[in-house]
């Protein structure tokens, strides 16, 4: 690196943080000798690898990932062991992940009693209650009808609880533990207000039971409003079919709303009056406050964002020029802005938003950092255009009772020590 080119770039807040355009100014080399810790040397002759020198593996009829990107896995966590294996989540590891997309393979799962092996020869779909006439939809039916595709999140509206109030002290865990309960998708399917049009839905109907085939019986009350806006019964993901553990043959997908409200293998629609009030939204998925009260129904998830890199489980190389990377996304709209700050929230820098940036789908933000060597504290502050600013973990703590598990979407911070290693701190 020329000596001094770090001084001429325009910083655009406090301990480090560049400005975007650094991104594309040429005094900066990212992967010079000095950043990278490496250096080129000439080759000559005959240097090629083994692999250069003998046929490679045959075609397969599914595609595997190399076994040098194995450490890329779910981690599962069952809060239950071995008295109840098929109850827990396994978590998407976001800090292996770059762009927005989840792999089908790494997409997050969330179950209550296991997953049901299908035949979808045999599973129907029923549409009833205040309708005009009931109907029944095979498996086949459904391929018959129109569809639509839209990229969007799925979070368990557990995700963050690790920061919740209830821990007592920061959690030293990877950043896909930590909020791995989140996942991206494209989700092709067919919407449900053609399925419930069909039925003669009655005009006094305001909500909706969602059911599943899983051997928990798993249910939500779903808001009328939302099951005739964008809400589908998914057949696909990310161009297959979609994955067992994801609720195959179909789930319902709603858009900005809890995870366990996008019902997994879907069995029953029940049109209602008013909710149902299952146990699954009852003792589970209430929001707890302060005065002994709950909030039910809060269906949409807020806005938020985390840093995936540098976050744990890594750790930093050496001082020198960062990406700081993550992930913003809001289930009230589209993200607008996101801010990364580099010491504790006294100064912001606006990160680099990735396109497109749709509603209810994550965006990749990213900023320039050089990081000098000195204790460090990143953080990252999303919008979204309601209005929406992602708050503090104190503020977000004072705003519930103690002990609640549910829609955590506060402030992240990591700390960097002087030898490169990264804590989950609260600040």
């Amino acid at each position: 690196m020329e000596p001094g080119s770090a001084n001429r770039i325009e910083h655009a807040a406090g301990n480090g943080l560049l400005n975007r355009r650094a991104f594309v100014q040429k005094s900066i080399v990212w992967l010079s000798a000095t950043a990278a810790g490496s250096s080129m040397a000439a080759t000559t002759g005959d240097s090629a690898p083994d692999w250069m020198k003998t046929p490679g593996a045959p075609f397969r009829g599914y595609g595997q990932p190399s076994p040098y990107t194995e450490s890329a896995q779910r981690k599962h966590l069952q809060p239950y062991g071995e008295m109840a294996p098929g109850s827990g989540a396994s978590v998407t590891p976001l800090q292996d992940l770059h762009g927005v997309i989840t792999p089908n393979g790494l997409h997050f799962e969330r179950s209550h009693n296991g997953v049901p092996a299908i035949d979808p020869e045999e599973h129907e779909l029923i549409v009833h209650g205040m309708v005009g006439q009931a109907l029944k939809f095979s498996y086949n039916d459904l391929l018959r009808y129109p569809t639509v595709t839209r990229t969007c999140f799925i979070e368990c509206s557990g995700n963050g609880l690790f920061n919740s109030n209830l821990v007592s002290q920061p959690m030293q865990l990877p950043v896909g533990h930590l909020h791995g309960v989140m996942s991206t998708a494209e989700w092709t399917g067919v919407p449900l207000s053609i399925l419930l049009d069909e039925a003669g839905m009655v005009t006094n109907a305001k909500w909706l039971l969602a059911e599943g085939a899983d051997a928990a019986g798993m249910s939500r009350s779903i808001p009328v409003s939302k099951a005739m806006d964008d809400t589908m019964i998914a057949l696909f993901q990310n161009g297959e079919p979609i994955r067992p553990e994801q609720g195959y043959p179909m789930r319902l997908l709603l858009p900005g709303f809890e995870g366990n409200t996008h019902v997994k293998w879907l069995r029953r629609i029940k049109v209602t009056d008013a909710p149902t009030y299952t146990k699954d939204e009852t003792s589970k998925y209430s929001d707890l406050l302060p005065d002994g009260t709950a909030n039910l129904f809060s269906l949409k998830m807020g806005v938020k964002s985390a840093i995936t890199r540098p976050a744990l489980p890594y750790k930093m190389a050496g001082k020198g020029f960062y990406e700081v990377s993550g992930l913003a996304w809001s289930g009230h709209g589209s993200v607008t802005r996101v801010e990364v700050s580099a010491d504790t929230g006294r100064s912001w820098s606006d990160a680099e938003l990735s396109a497109p940036i749709l509603p209810m789908s994550p965006v990749r933000f990213r900023v320039p950092w050089h990081w000098d060597g000195s204790p460090s504290v990143l953080m990252s502050r999303a919008h979204d255009d309601q209005g929406n600013i992602q708050m503090p973990r104190s503020e977000w703590s004072a705003k519930y009772a103690v002990g609640h598990l549910y829609h955590n979407n506060s402030i992240q911070a990591w700390g960097i020590a002087t030898d490169g290693e990264i804590s989950n701190v609260w600040s």
